[in-house]
């Protein structure tokens, strides 16, 4: 194949402006939205990458008007945002594609409003009837919010007078069953296509780097299979606790909060095979057969396979914390999982045999999400003992710093023939000048141009609750007294050491 018919170059080069468009943003007063969505919202426009015709239109329950919800909009980039509004030109004009609308979700008059208002702003800006429907709320809404917007002719399939793209927030379910009736439920009302379920860990940096290295280098594509590879380790690690979440985090859990969506996108991500084009689709058919071809567990096997734990009181950076079963809104004989470790394995033809390690837990003593590639070791030993040989181990982290890594031996300088671990490194903030975009940044950008290779597929999401519901299932038959515990500040329960293989042990972060 020549150069110029590569359909992976061709796909890349396909750099597509975004068309004029209206930003129905619901939700406009959350928290997710003054800390993510209006900063991401602004430095696009700061970069040059919004249309030129292009306006954001909160709407929300509370009464506000459009100069209320603008003064809010710039404190909230003022707090949040990587570029800060300045008193000029560019600031004004933004603020003045900017505007308020009220509603309750469920009030027929107000969306009777919106679509007038909508109608307004496109004989005023020549937005030409393009919408993009951000549904940053609680699940129990988007439903109700989706009926509201085709009872009054908002959103349907594209046919000529504009598209309309509808982006949701996870989580998207809470099981495979109320999963798929939601999915059931939109398809009624747009096609899949339009639907852009996001997962703001796909786009990070790294995620998105990491099938640039899988498919762009030679180097590491051969190696990436059952033969080179002794085990794969995908953490998720937090220092927070649950906040203010308590009652909210009480009835969903490490699990279905993490594991389900942002874990099960990266192994997809690191596991998929190539694919035969650089477009959504090809993508995303390769990230669906490997979550397809996750295993069917029996509860003994959950048993065997997967380790849960709570934190209890400890002391992390030197400041005391309380166990999870005293934070606020927690049932004092909660069995809600707080850490997670998993043993798998994908049956397929590359990784049959391969154990993929995931973890997560909150409270422990770093935040650090990072995927791990440990290969195998030598037939043969040659060498003495190396000094803090941990094999060769290539690491993307993730979170908070971007970069990626890879340990391997070399020989420490003098006449004695002795090995020590060393690292080569590639970190974002100093091989670039330019800073990484945010995650929404890229996402909502994808959104607006029409490309939805990074955001979650129905069937993806379906294949990730089939394995998910099947863990809880079988947790849900274990005695209460199995729960395990990890002080507040360690790194879990000792028990998940024990999913390990022999020579294996968990990273230290």
């Amino acid at each position: 194949m020549s150069e110029s018919a590569n359909p992976f170059r061709e796909g890349l080069a396909r750099l597509r402006a975004p068309e004029p468009c209206v930003f129905v943003l619901f939700g406009a007063t959350g928290d997710l939205t003054a800390r993510k969505l209006l900063p991401a919202l602004w430095q696009l426009v700061h970069d040059g990458l919004a249309p030129k015709h292009f306006y954001v239109l909160g709407v929300a329950r509370r009464p506000k008007t459009d100069d209320e919800f603008r003064a809010e909009v710039r404190a909230a980039v003022t707090d949040h945002g990587r570029h800060k509004p300045e008193d000029d030109g560019e600031w004004a004009d933004f603020a003045g594609r900017l505007g308020y609308h009220q509603s309750e979700f469920h009030d027929e008059a107000g969306f009777a409003g919106l679509a007038e208002r909508l109608s307004a702003i496109d004989a005023e800006m020549g937005t030409t009837g393009n919408r993009l429907y951000y549904l940053a709320v609680a699940p129990e809404f988007f439903e109700v919010i989706a009926d509201q917007l085709a009872a009054h002719d908002l959103i349907g399939p594209d046919e000529g007078s504009g598209w309309r793209r509808l982006v949701v927030e996870k989580p998207f379910g809470e099981d495979l069953p109320s999963a798929q009736a939601l999915s059931r439920h939109l398809h009624q009302l747009v096609g899949e296509e339009q639907i852009y379920r996001i997962d703001h860990y796909l786009g990070k940096e790294t995620v998105q780097n990491l099938l640039t290295l899988r498919f762009g280098n030679a180097i590491f594509e051969p190696l990436w299979n059952r033969r080179y590879i002794d085990n794969v380790q995908i953490t998720v690690a937090e220092t927070e606790g649950i906040g203010r979440r308590g009652e909210f985090y009480d009835q969903t859990g490490g699990l279905r909060d993490m594991v389900q969506n942002h874990m099960m996108q990266l192994l997809a991500l690191v596991a998929m095979e190539p694919p035969v084009t650089w477009e959504a689709g090809a993508i995303r058919d390769e990230k669906a057969k490997v979550l397809k071809a996750l295993p069917d567990w029996s509860p003994e096997q959950v048993a065997q396979h997967v380790v849960r734990a709570q934190y209890v009181a400890g002391a992390l950076a030197g400041v005391d914390h309380p166990g999870y079963r005293e934070e606020n809104g927690v049932a004092d004989d909660s069995l809600t999982e707080t850490y997670a470790a998993l043993r798998l394995t994908l049956d397929t033809w590359r990784w049959s045999g391969v154990p993929f390690y995931l973890r997560h837990g909150k409270r422990l003593p770093k935040r650090s999400t990072e995927v791990a590639i440990a290969f195998r070791q030598p037939p043969l030993t040659l060498f003495p003992e190396a000094v803090g040989a941990t094999g060769n181990t290539l690491v993307l982290r993730i979170q908070p710093d971007e970069g990626i890594s890879l340990n391997f031996l070399a020989k420490i300088p003098g006449t004695r023939l002795t090995l020590q671990a060393v690292k080569m490194e590639f970190g974002y903030g100093s091989s670039f000048a330019a800073a990484s975009p945010e995650a929404y940044e890229r996402l909502i950008l994808d959104a607006l141009v029409g490309d939805n290779t990074l955001f979650t597929r129905q069937d993806e999401v379906a294949s990730a609750w089939r394995f998910i519901d099947a863990v809880r299932a079988g947790l849900a038959e274990q005695p209460a007294e199995t729960m395990l515990t990890y002080p507040v500040g360690s790194w879990g329960p000792p028990e998940a050491a024990q999913l390990l293989g022999p020579g294996q042990q968990w990273r230290r972060l």
